[in-house]
């Protein structure tokens, strides 16, 4: 199986850019719609929001139909197409409630739905194109691109999206939003056109030929297969802990600084910018540490686990600063602790994803899919439930405590915990060391053992 280079590696970054490009309309530009032109309850988005995360439990099935196929292409161009008629379908719906508010909530129901469906199919069936055909040396580097690709395809849509939707009407929301779907699946065809090559069916080890397990198993089989795994098991557990952990402070951060430092909206938006910032400059310095020059200084060489295990420490660092903000107040330099908290967690998330790609080809052949598509669910049900714990748990401090400064230090310090039991859930992955072996029965690395970047990277 031929390596991909960096040229096919962007061109999975424009599928990413693509996918992004639909989900920032569904969950920011309908939300806003719904709220501000239509005045709905803040709650509908929410649950709607809530809804696509809660079906991309499905994502181990689609991870396995990629297995099973042995093709990821066609599994993101048809996660692409669904996720686009969703986009579209949630954009005529939110039209429809200004008349018919009963039928296009129903409607919209569906469309999220589909959002859902088709960010797992098509988010899943790419993550595994990348671990099965990225070196190991690139990982880092490539997650990078990926990830930097996407959220470039968040912030230009939104600019461009912005513009063409003023003044706002139901038509034009529905003209813009057919038109970034149509746009993104024609892009996403075009980026894979030729990219994985033939088809590649899962088959047993040589060791393994004329036993009972040479066959494709079933989803529930192989799931139970994947789950008996200790470094897949451990692994689900770590994902989702760190992002409950990663999660839970983005909704709370800005009325945060609004309520406790006295930042204006426009101020506490800023703020958000800088910790995006941070994210970015974290993100570069996890590719950087695999780079040449890196290996040229003998800088930074450290692995992706090490790369996991501190940055979930130093999130916690992060969050600790935070946690003294509430009981301090303005005199903390709050927007330096927050582009920290950026760093940090852009530093985690990046050598996350490394891992996640390194061991889902570490495990018995034939199963990538079904091993991203647990860690998928396993953020997804992370990200629904953070928003929901960050919000309700400092809406109960304050109930208790009384004082909004400290309510909030209260949860930053939960959130703190969190992501030190992260760290040490991080640490524990692969602590035994099995025998594990691929396709071709050759002994393969084992997760938690260290591999500098310069040899592994996501």
């Amino acid at each position: 199986m031929n390596h991909f280079g960096w040229l096919a590696i962007f061109r999975l970054g424009l599928v990413q850019s693509a996918l992004g490009a639909i989900v920032v309309l569904t969950t920011s530009t309908l939300n806003r719609v719904m709220v501000v032109e239509l005045a709905l309850p803040a709650l509908l988005p929410g649950i709607l929001v809530g809804l696509h995360y809660a079906v991309q439990i499905s994502r181990p099935r689609m991870g396995h139909g990629s297995d099973v196929g042995g093709r990821s292409t066609p599994w993101i161009i048809g996660g692409m197409a669904v996720l686009g008629l969703g986009g579209l379908l949630g954009a005529i719906a939110t039209a429809w409630m200004a008349t018919h508010p009963v039928a296009g909530i129903a409607t919209a129901v569906i469309a999220f739905v589909m959002v859902g469906l088709g960010v797992g199919a098509s988010g899943t069936s790419l993550l595994v194109l990348l671990a099965k055909r990225v070196a190991a040396q690139q990982r880092a580097g490539a997650a990078t691109t990926v990830w930097m690709m996407m959220i470039l395809g968040f912030a230009v849509t939104a600019g461009i999206a912005g513009k063409l939707l003023d003044p706002y009407s139901p038509e034009r929301l529905i003209m813009v939003s057919g038109a970034v779907s149509a746009l993104a699946l024609v892009l996403t065809v075009l980026a894979l056109f030729r990219l994985e090559g033939h088809r590649e069916l899962p088959t047993a080890s040589p060791a393994k030929a004329g036993s009972a397990d040479n066959r494709v198993l079933g989803f529930r089989e192989a799931l139970a297969h994947v789950w008996a795994e200790p470094a897949a098991r451990h692994f689900t557990v770590f994902v989702f802990v760190s992002m409950l952990a990663y999660s839970a402070q983005d909704l709370i951060l800005e009325p945060f600084a609004g309520s406790v430092f006295g930042f204006t909206p426009g101020e506490s938006t800023q703020l958000s910018g800088v910790q995006h910032g941070g994210v970015l400059l974290g993100m570069l310095l996890v590719a950087f540490s695999g780079s040449r020059l890196a290996r040229r200084w003998n800088v930074l060489q450290l692995s992706l686990r090490s790369w996991t295990i501190g940055g979930c420490l130093a999130s916690g660092l992060a969050l600790a600063g935070l946690v003294v903000a509430g009981l301090i107040g303005p005199a903390w330099p709050l927007k330096a602790n927050v582009f920290l908290l950026g760093v940090t967690n852009g530093a985690f998330s990046i050598a996350a994803i490394g891992s996640m790609m390194r061991l889902a080809t570490e495990g018995e052949a034939g199963r990538e899919g079904v091993r991203m598509g647990l860690w998928g669910a396993a953020q997804a049900l992370a990200f629904g439930i953070g928003g929901l714990v960050g919000t309700a748990a400092s809406d109960l401090s304050r109930m208790l405590i009384g004082s909004t400064g400290a309510a909030y230090a209260a949860v930053f310090a939960l959130e703190a915990l969190m992501f030190c039991v992260a760290a040490l859930l991080a640490s524990r992955i692969g602590a035994q060391r099995p025998a594990i072996s691929s396709v071709a029965g050759n002994s393969m690395p084992v997760p938690g053992v260290r591999e500098p970047l310069q040899r592994g990277m996501t």
